[in-house]
């Protein structure tokens, strides 16, 4: 017995504790009380909680955002001939745009070729 959880559930009695009892008590009728380990568990599972309610309410704001953005697009759009699109560019040959009766195209930069070098310079 040597660490003082062992000698407290062994019943023994520190000498520290003994000497401070008042005197003409008997050593059997002391109950030593331990305070139980710090548990970790709640405060974990409370940064936890907090953390995904704080995900969650942000999550329904910017849900809430969107739904009145559109809804304000959609009045305004309705009431005052105001209108917003989303348009992407479209890449490729085939969209060639008709500008006063002529097409454009894209025009692409004229290949180089990259000069040749004698092969006694490459060795060395």
């Amino acid at each position: 017995m040597q660490l003082p959880d062992e000698q407290f559930s062994a019943g023994h009695i520190p000498t520290e504790l003994y000497q401070r009892c008042p005197p003409g008590t008997d050593p059997k009728s002391i109950v030593l009380v331990q305070e139980a380990p710090r548990s970790y568990k709640g405060p974990i599972l409370l940064t936890l909680v907090i953390t995904a309610g704080t995900v969650l309410v942000l999550l329904v704001i910017a849900f809430v955002v969107q739904i009145i953005a559109a809804s304000i697009i959609a009045v305004l759009s309705a009431s005052c001939g105001l209108s917003y699109t989303f348009s992407r560019a479209k890449r490729g040959s085939s969209s060639a745009r008709v500008v006063k009766g002529r097409s454009r195209s894209r025009r692409r930069a004229p290949v180089r070729s990259r000069p040749v070098r004698p092969r006694s310079r490459n060795r060395k």
